[in-house]
């Protein structure tokens, strides 16, 4: 069940870090030059909050 939690969880993330990173350049009026890295970092950090909680909460 861990791995359907998993796969929706980072779905979710996906379009929340890409929502997240259109707000931010909406804001500077611009197009960061590194987009790819900023969303990426953004993502880095949600899946890793939480894969952590997921895998707290689902182990026996």
């Amino acid at each position: 069940m861990q791995i359907v939690y998993f796969t929706l969880v980072a779905a979710f993330l996906y379009l929340v870090a890409d929502r997240i990173l259109r707000l931010i350049e909406a804001r500077l009026g611009r197009t960061l030059e590194q987009r790819s890295v900023v969303f990426f970092a953004l993502l880095l950090a949600m899946a890793l909050a939480s894969f952590s909680a997921i895998q707290y909460f689902t182990d026996p």
